[in-house]
Order: structure tokens, then sequence, then C-alpha cells
């Protein structure tokens, strides 16, 4: 029997317990209000913080006795001072290279002039839609989806195995804004459409935000770069194809460019070496879980 392990069935459970107890602090409040209404706002922060102290008692609970008694929680969960530094920057800029096309637009549209402005950053803390967006948003749900659902899930499946699971429970748990979107006078059709295709980029960046997290054993990975991406947003594509000729083209190969060195770079500049990650599934006497990734 392996060192550390619960089952399948204890591991996914509680995954989805959180998950559902993620989506429903939302929904704790009469909804009087749309989602962005600074009432709305504040009572979901309140809503995520609660659930971001009742989370980690998952691993508490339900992990095997012998991991707690060689990690702490906060060690498995990532929140750790070894390779934090590391962990801050090396995500950071491998993500920033993954927008270089988009970066590239902004730059040539005068946005990155605004940027150096420091009144614009000052207002935009005081702004609850961005704290939500860029802080609280990645923050609430990287420590719940990732930090307090990959340590229970890496003790009953394989690394890779985790990485394609917590994305699912990631993605589902955005498909709640259907319901929003129509109930704000969206017709049904489009608000399915926009939602499903929702699901399918968080679940593509949830498996990109697990790989981090597995592989640095920080929390701080995986919520930087999901800071970032929030900031980014999607790429806008009708954006770049409205370019003129030769910025179009121009723009189209440092997308390809991005995307390419992205791909390669990825297992580099996520060395489980250069985060000093010990984590219990990178553990030799393990080796279920010492796969390679």
């Amino acid at each position: 029997m392996d060192q550390f392990q619960i089952s399948v069935y204890t591991s996914l459970g509680c995954c989805f317990f959180l998950s559902c107890l993620y989506v429903a602090s939302l929904y704790v409040w009469s909804p009087e209000e749309n989602r962005d209404h600074p009432s709305t706002i504040k009572k979901r922060f309140f809503s995520v913080f609660i659930v971001m102290l009742l989370s980690p008692l998952f691993i508490y609970l339900f992990s095997s006795p012998d991991l707690l008694k060689n990690y702490t929680i906060w060690y498995v969960m990532g929140l750790r001072t070894d390779g934090f530094l590391s962990a801050l920057i090396y995500p950071l800029l491998l993500t920033v290279v993954l927008f270089l096309g988009p970066l590239s637009v902004q730059l040539t549209n005068g946005i990155w002039k605004i940027y150096s402005e420091p009144m614009f950053w000052l207002n935009y803390c005081q702004n609850l839609l961005w704290l939500r967006n860029h802080v609280v948003a990645p923050l609430s749900e990287e420590f719940t989806f990732r930090a307090c659902m990959l340590p229970l899930l890496l003790q009953s499946f394989t690394p890779v195995t985790s990485i394609f699971i917590t994305p699912l429970f990631f993605g589902v748990a955005h498909l709640h804004h259907v319901f929003e979107r129509i109930r704000t006078g969206m017709d049904k059709k489009t608000a399915i459409i926009i939602s499903f295709f929702q699901f399918f980029y968080t679940s593509v960046f949830g498996i990109y935000s697990a790989y981090l997290f597995v592989r640095t054993g920080h929390f701080v990975a995986p919520f930087i770069a999901h800071a970032f991406c929030n900031h980014m947003g999607f790429p806008d594509i009708p954006d770049l194809l409205a370019q003129s000729e030769p910025k179009r083209g121009i723009f189209l190969i440092l997308y390809i460019l991005g995307l390419a060195g992205f791909i390669c770079l990825l297992p580099t500049m996520t060395e489980p070496t250069w985060y000093l990650n010990n984590q219990f599934w990178y553990n030799h006497t393990n080796p279920k879980l010492n796969v390679s990734i």
C-alpha cells in the first residue's frame, strides 16, 4: 500500500463538495442586484473568504494520517517560503510569453502608457470590480481549487491524472454564470453558448494552473498566473484581424511565437528543483506518486 493514500471516493467526494460549497457561497445572498453591483461584490467577498477558511479542514480531516505526520498542512497547500521568489517570478514570466501577441497589440495601442501612470493603479486598487477580478477571484479560486483540492487528489491519483481532474471541477464551477446571464436579460441560447465557451477556456487554464501547482509546489505560482490572465482576458482575435497590414501579419507572427515559446519553455521554467519542490507527490518512497510530468 502506498505511503500517503486515501480512497478515490474520498478525494473526489471532497473536491465535489468543495466545488459546491464555493459556488453556493456566491448565492447565499438574496439576488437583489446583479453580480457587478458593489453590494453583491462585497457580500461575495465575505462568502468566499469563509469558504477559504473552511477548505483546509478537508485536507486536515480526510488526508492520510501519515501525510500530516511528515508535512504540515500549510506546506502541502503550497504555503511555504523556500523557493517562494522563484514561484512568484518564473510562472509570471512564462505566462507573459504566452501573451506575447496581445501584449504587442497593447503596446502599439498606447495602453502601456496608461499602465505607467501611478494614478491608474491607485484608482484601480480602489475599484471593487478590479479587486474582484485581479485579487479576490484568483486568490479564492486558486486556494480552493488548487491548494486544497490537489493535495487530496494527489493522495489518490498520479500527478498527471490529478492535473486533468481538477480543471473539471474548476470549469463546472463557472457554469453558474449561465443563470446570471439569463436573469439579467440575455437569451438562453446566447447565455448557454457563452457559458460553455467559458467552461472550455477555464478548464484549459485550470490544467495550466494545476500543472504549475504540482510542478512548483507553491500556491503563489498559479495565483500570480491567474491574476495576470484575468488582467489580459481572452485574446481579442477580432481586434487582431482588424489591424491593417503589415501590422496584422507581424502581430500574428508574435501570437504564434508566444504560443510556441510558451510550449517550449513550459517544462524548463517549471522544473521542480528551481522551486525546491519536495512535496509528497515527488517523494521517492512513493512510486505511485513519483511520476514525471
